[in-house]
């Protein structure tokens, strides 16, 4: 996935086609991947890098949802749990199962919990991964083994899946381009085309040249997650708001705090939340938080009450407490909720997706989780096919294998930083087979870098950025404005 030759493709052929999707994050690549394998002529447009907002920096998990269980939403946790399956089998290098542990401070938790549980194991029905099964103390410490163990009296194991969230994102773009599909990032849509009354195509900008780019297609898909609101009103200026965004944050721990290979789930924290400690890429991943917010923003940043929140609660579940020194990077996602916002607390509002059209053709997707993501663009596809008067075609993504991430070169290969996994090979992959343009594309997304370890990801920024110009043929100036960038965005990182 060149980006330049992907640009050259779409400069020879600007019209014809079937659907243009806007919008390079998950409900957007799952449209987009599904509107291809059935066969449709499916561009993609990103205004910034792909996963670059909310797809990016999720909590790492492909899973039901066991506090939806708790809500009563049966149906989500069916759909979910069956995706949940899917994708075990059609991206195997990027999804796999992972055990949880929840502890029980009372017999009746230990009761209501297990039996909550084996629910949750017959709705995934011949798509589960394992049975949960009960955990006396004893052997519950040994799954946790850093989990305080005042008034334990055992707990639950049960499995879900854990992912790398924007290795998926390039997989799925991957793979639209694989079936003939064209995905490009940085390049913004600024108009829709409209004739005789009906949305006919976009005009977009492709952001690294100034260049503008009409392009044709038979119907536009808004799938721009939180920025969906902002693209209905290119339709509609005076479109309602349709979207209520929540924050989520995360904090970054070293293992050592939590060694073990048992994800951790405290189903409800003093105030009702549901509280994670995962393993991830030989760190701990502790999240989350559920903060209402007014407006969308690509780079939020979590509120220092949100870090002691995180910080304070899981404390209160570890032998010992980390503290804010402890943080090797603190970031936060928003979530794109449908619903009013004028609820009263955002994690009661529902993670179901919805679609709508407008007069004029726009078919808009919204809410939804990654999780999900396949099913969004089946049923996305679905509506938006009699929009662009087509026939129905049958989904094909239930058994589609997604592309493989291609393995490193056997050998021993330098590491350009000793606290990250990252070498001058990945980077020259990243910009050649991968469409990274910006220092913040490789240690962000390419890598998981500035997620792992903010000041590491600082430290082997101007490294980057030289191998980076090399590659992309920048001068100079370009280094020079690639490394400051980074760094300041790198510091809001930093606890």
């Amino acid at each position: 996935m060149n980006r330049n030759a992907c640009i050259q493709r779409l400069e020879a052929e600007p019209g014809g086609w079937d659907f243009i999707v806007v919008g390079g994050g998950a409900t957007g690549l799952g449209a987009a991947v599904e509107a291809a394998a059935r066969g449709y002529r499916t561009l993609l447009v990103e205004q910034g890098d792909f996963a670059r907002a909310t797809s990016s920096r999720s909590t790492k998990l492909i899973h039901g949802g066991v506090r939806y269980l708790r809500q009563g939403n049966i149906q989500l946790v069916r759909e979910s749990l069956r995706e949940r399956g899917l994708l075990l089998r059609n991206a195997p290098g990027i999804v796999h199962s992972l055990a949880f542990a929840l502890p029980a401070h009372s017999w009746w938790e230990l009761g209501w919990y297990g039996t909550g549980l084996k629910l949750y194991d017959a709705l995934a029905g011949g798509l589960g991964l394992g049975a949960s099964r009960w955990l006396g103390r004893d052997t519950f410490l040994q799954e946790v083994p850093t989990i305080a163990a005042d008034g334990l009296k055992g707990g639950v194991r049960y499995q879900d899946a854990q992912f790398d969230d924007a290795r998926l994102a390039l997989a799925l773009a991957q793979t639209l381009l694989d079936l003939g599909g064209l995905p490009l990032n940085y390049v913004r849509v600024e108009a829709l085309i409209k004739d005789r009354g009906r949305i006919r195509g976009v005009v977009a900008c492709d952001l690294e040249t100034g260049a503008s780019l009409k392009c044709s297609a038979r119907v536009v898909i808004n799938a721009t997650g939180i920025f969906s609101d902002a693209v209905r009103r290119l339709d509609e200026p005076n479109a309602p708001r349709r979207l209520t965004l929540s924050q989520g944050a995360h904090v970054v721990l070293d293992r050592s705090l939590f060694p073990g290979t048992t994800a951790l789930i405290v189903p409800r924290t003093v105030d009702g939340r549901v509280l994670f400690a995962i393993p991830w890429l030989d760190r701990v991943l502790v999240g989350t938080t559920d903060t209402p917010v007014e407006e969308p923003d690509s780079e939020p940043r979590p509120l220092t009450v949100e870090v002691d929140y995180l910080l304070d609660h899981i404390g209160r579940h570890l032998v010992r407490a980390p503290a804010r020194t402890d943080v090797l990077s603190a970031w936060a996602g928003l979530r794109p909720l449908v619903g009013s916002n004028r609820a009263s607390a955002t994690a009661r509002l529902p993670r179901d997706h919805d679609i709508s059209v407008s007069k004029s053709g726009l078919v808009s997707i919204a809410g939804g989780k990654w999780t999900t993501y396949r099913k969004m663009g089946e049923d996305v596809i679905d509506a938006a096919e009699p929009v662009a008067g087509l026939q129905h075609r049958p989904s094909r993504t239930a058994t589609l294998m997604l592309h493989e991430p291609r393995s490193s070169a056997a050998g021993v290969r330098e590491r350009l930083h000793p606290r990250l996994s990252v070498t001058a090979e990945d980077v020259q992959r990243a910009v050649r087979e991968e469409a990274a343009r910006t220092v913040e594309d490789m240690l962000a997304r390419r890598s998981r870098a500035l997620l792992l370890d903010a000041r590491a990801a600082i430290e082997v920024s101007s490294r980057v950025t030289a191998i980076m110009a090399q590659e992309l043929e920048r001068d100079a100036e370009w280094e020079m404005k690639q490394v400051v960038a980074f760094e300041k965005l790198a510091a809001g990182y930093l606890p």
